[in-house]
């Protein structure tokens, strides 16, 4: 009976995944309606479960631990099949072997002709060979875990006289956020609605909204998002609504009825939307309103005979704390007092019904739970001289904050423009964290990144599937993914630094040496412990009885100066500091104290936001994460300082993570290397090359036969892993040597990287949801691509002049073919940047076609009319060859 009722768990927390567990109807009638043979739920179910089985095979779960053999497990581990993982190894093993007996006849067949090209290409090489050794390593055992929600609800909620109880503990939920106009305000409004309606016990959870920019915009947005979420989150659980962010449930044309009050939905349906097109007017027009308020009582208050006081004005008559319109002393961006301001307070713990149909409320909510979770606006203290620490020093404050105010164990972080699309997504994470075989020692999960918004083809590889499908379900086998900025679950005492279980030696107590690391606060200090124990299961603030000492501590909390002194914030405490990649780097930390992660993905995605797809920004985003991995390579997060408690196969991922753009350096240079060849035509490099190519044939064909095994594994299309070679060869030729340079800059100047935020706002106006994909903003970081693709395009057009030259037949002729095969491979790969810079011509390839024939007829036209004197031998093929598959190998081997 026992091992039937496991596998009921197990079948019922894959439907949860799928569908919507609160829809008003009664669970087991739930869980009858939706086996029905023709539902098209229950068939995207059987067809996900089809799939993993011929992928995946279930994990012997080991022994329990002492004392927790009557608790049921909470997720269920899977691995690749063996008739799939052993010769994906075995492919793994052969490649590696074929590199070393390639680099061995190098050196036994080495140029003498041409010693310093022969020793930089065996550089390259060997660091080529290096860096994909650091990438496939961890990649040897890829693990899944699948959450199980029918155990987490058996053992953690239940009923009693008719009323719901949850033992679920507490979550805090932050949002980060800087500029309302770079973040559109609607991302974030849209964010903190997903939030506030999601399914898990209203009580449990409080929502942070933390503007670094101390906007009054975001705080009044906040004031309509309460005003709104009245109607949202109830008419979300009352139908089951899927996803809970308003602007993409809306913008689904057409979705299946998941909910039990098929009647009423058409008629609640209207009238929410109708509701919800008004509030977006009122969020858009929320700058205006407030620059027309500002200044009518600038003129009624005007003092100066200069003019009116031009203040920003709220609307109950006082002075915004913030950032003003037009800043002045003390009301600018990165010059203005902390503000918390509490938009809705604790719910009360039992569920409050809401009121029958009337002519006020059409929508009968006589069944449904009205409550909304805790809403908090924040926005820390900015000053002049002081080193805020971007994204980090705001998560840091925000930490701290929600500590008084109310203090739940678990956290989980957003950027501004994700949203929940699966509102099983907290329960699904707790799976992981209350799991009695070892997730107390779980520091985070991790889900991967989904995008809305991205173009059918995925020109610049937002969706990076072999990354967040491959890279991080790899590592699910090792001590667990790094943490990724957004979509992540923590434990609060990870992030206050403490030693996960397994490794404390007694039970850790906050002394006052302790307590100075952590502030002079003595109210933050006092619940450090109260906030990581993990059984405290009620979220209240810090009880005091002075209303004022809370508020001042609030504020102190806030302030720039209360990380002064021998604090240990953003290094051993909270998210760490000087580091553009904050997040890897805080993920490193926690792994180093022996902490381990999971990464969690679920049908529908558990969150969604929006990815760049302007070139210019995509490739920005990417400069700023490369910069970022080099950074931590010269810092304390380096892996070879992670000490005992990694790892090792962990400490190899780090390692690769924090070196990838240095092999882009040699890329570079390989593609740039037609240059020489077309000004001279003496150019060896290896010999005899008949050899050569074989070897760079083998092992070019290997790693794109593990691609293959990795794209079956991962469950990834062709598509994906075509874009991410293509994007990596994109990155590799501009982003990552630019982001070394960048790098080695800072080490001889010793000044930080300044890396701009990544827009989000569109800049193209029009009518075409991707018209952005077509908008070109020039900058200096495309010029090396824009090099490397011309010199290839060049070398294309004489390879096709010398075939012409000397006739088709000829051994010169087939060499300066052969060697054209590369060039024309690496200008495949940069087919998505030509497409990119070709702005609104982007929209017709075959114009880009067209173009690539003309130009290369051209070269070759020029060849031929002023070709040299001498006859064209073994160089031709040399010079193209080595330069383009060196790239080809190089991409392969680091995507």
């Amino acid at each position: 009976m026992m091992a039937e009722a496991a596998v009921t768990r197990r079948v019922n927390a894959i439907a949860s995944l799928h569908v919507d567990a609160t829809n008003g109807a009664d669970e087991e009638s739930r869980r009858s309606s939706s086996a029905a043979d023709d539902s098209p739920v229950v068939k995207r179910i059987n067809d996900a479960a089809a799939k993993d089985n011929d992928v995946w095979v279930a994990v012997q779960e080991g022994d329990m631990p002492a004392g927790n053999s009557s608790q049921p497990l909470l997720f269920r581990t899977m691995k690749v099949k063996g008739s799939i993982l052993h010769p994906y190894r075995f492919v793994i093993l052969l490649r590696l072997i074929a590199i070393i007996a390639f680099f061995i006849w190098r050196i036994r067949n080495r140029n003498h002709d041409g010693v310093w090209l022969w020793a930089t290409s065996m550089v390259g090489d060997v660091w080529f060979g290096f860096s994909w050794v650091l990438n496939q390593l961890p990649k040897l055992n890829p693990i899944k875990r699948v959450p199980d929600l029918a155990a987490i609800r058996d053992q953690h909620e239940y009923s009693t006289s008719g009323e719901s109880n949850s033992n679920l503990p507490g979550i805090d939920v932050f949002i980060t956020t800087v500029d309302p106009v770079d973040e559109p305000i609607l991302y974030t409004v849209n964010s903190v609605l997903s939030i506030l309606a999601t399914d898990y016990p209203v009580e449990k959870y409080a929502c942070y909204l933390s503007d670094d920019g101390g906007t009054l915009v975001h705080y009044e947005a906040m004031l309509e998002v309460a005003s709104f979420a009245k109607l949202w989150a109830p008419f979300c659980r009352k139908h089951g609504v899927e996803p809970r962010a308003p602007e993409s449930y809306f913008g689904v044309k057409r979705q299946p009825y998941t909910g039990s009050m098929q009647e009423e939905f058409a008629s609640d349906h209207r009238r929410v939307r109708r509701e919800y097109e008004e509030f977006k007017v009122r969020i858009d027009s929320l700058f205006s309103t407030i620059y027309q308020r500002s200044e009518a009582y600038n003129r009624k208050h005007a003092k100066d005979e200069d003019g009116v006081l031009k203040a920003t004005w709220m609307a109950d008559g006082t002075q915004w704390p913030g950032t003003w319109i037009e800043q002045a002393e003390n009301h600018r961006k990165g010059q203005h007092a902390g503000i918390v301001k509490v938009v809705l307070n604790h719910p009360s713990h039992k569920p409050q019904l809401g009121s029958p149909a009337s002519t006020d409320n059409p929508l009968d909510f006589s069944n449904t739970d009205t409550r909304l979770p805790m809403l908090v606006y924040l926005s820390r203290e900015k000053r002049p001289g002081y080193n805020h620490q971007k994204k980090a020093g705001a998560m840091n404050a925000m930490l701290r904050v929600s500590a008084l105010l109310s203090n739940a164990p678990f956290l989980i972080n957003f950027d501004c423009d994700h949203y929940i699309n699966n509102s099983q997504a907290f329960r699904a994470s707790m799976c992981f964290m209350l799991d009695p075989r070892d997730g107390e020692n779980t520091a985070f999960v991790q889900f991967p990144q989904r995008f809305d918004d991205v173009d059918p083809t995925d020109r610049y590889a937002n969706h990076n599937r072999v990354f967040f499908d491959g890279t991080m379900l790899s590592l699910n086998g090792l001590q667990g993914p790094s943490y990724l900025g957004t979509g992540t679950m923590f434990r609060r005492a990870a992030l206050y630094g403490m030693e996960p279980p397994r490794w404390r030696a007694h039970e850790s107590k906050v002394n006052d040496d302790k307590g100075k690391q952590y502030g002079r606060s003595t109210l933050f200090i006092n619940t450090i412990l109260d906030g990581a124990n993990q059984e405290r299961r009620a979220i209240t603030p810090v009880f005091v009885d002075d209303e004022e000492t809370v508020s001042s501590e609030v504020a102190s909390l806030m302030t720039c100066a209360y990380e002064d002194g021998m604090t240990t914030w953003g290094r051993d405490a909270g998210w760490v500091y000087n580091i553009a990649t904050e997040d890897v780097a805080t993920g490193f930390r926690m792994h180093r104290q022996g902490w381990r992660s999971i990464y969690c993905s679920v049908e529908p995605a558990a969150f969604r936001g929006t990815a760049p797809i302007n070139l210019t920004e995509r490739l920005l985003q990417v400069l700023r994460w490369s910069g970022g991995s080099l950074e931590m390579f010269f810092s304390h997060s380096n892996a070879f300082l992670a000490g005992g408690r990694m790892h090792p196969l962990q400490r190899v991922a780090y390692l690769n993570m924090s070196t990838y753009p240095i092999v882009t350096v040699f890329i570079l240079a390989y593609n740039l290397f037609p240059l020489m060849w077309l000004v001279s035509e003496q150019y060896y490099i290896q010999r005899p090359f008949g050899t050569y190519i074989l070897y760079l044939v083998a092992v070019i064909a290997m790693i794109h036969v593990i691609g293959m095994f990795e794209v079956r594994w991962a469950g990834i299309t062709l598509l994906d892993w075509c874009r991410n070679e293509q994007f990596y060869m994109i990155g590799a030729t501009g982003v990552y040597p630019t982001a070394v340079l960048y790098m080695a800059l800072k080490l001889v100047t010793g000044k930080g990287i300044h890396f701009r935020l990544t827009s989000k706002q569109t800049e193209a106006c029009s009518g075409d949801r991707f018209a952005d994909l077509y908008v070109v903003r020039w900058v200096p970081l495309l010029v090396p691509t824009v090099a490397v693709l011309a010199l290839n395009v060049a070398a294309v057009g004489v390879a096709v002049g010398k075939a012409a030259t000397w006739g088709l037949l000829t051994e010169q002729a087939q060499h300066a073919v052969l060697g054209m095969v590369f060039n024309v491979w690496i200008l495949v790969l940069l087919y998505p940047f030509a497409l990119g810079i070709m702005g609104q011509w982007g929209k017709r390839p075959a114009i880009l076609f067209v173009m690539l024939v003309v130009a290369i007829g051209t070269v070759a036209v020029v060849y031929i009319s002023f070709r040299a004197t001498y006859p064209v031998g073994w160089s031709d093929m040399a010079a193209s060859s080595l330069g383009k598959a060196e790239s080809v190998v190089a991409a392969g081997s680091t995507g």
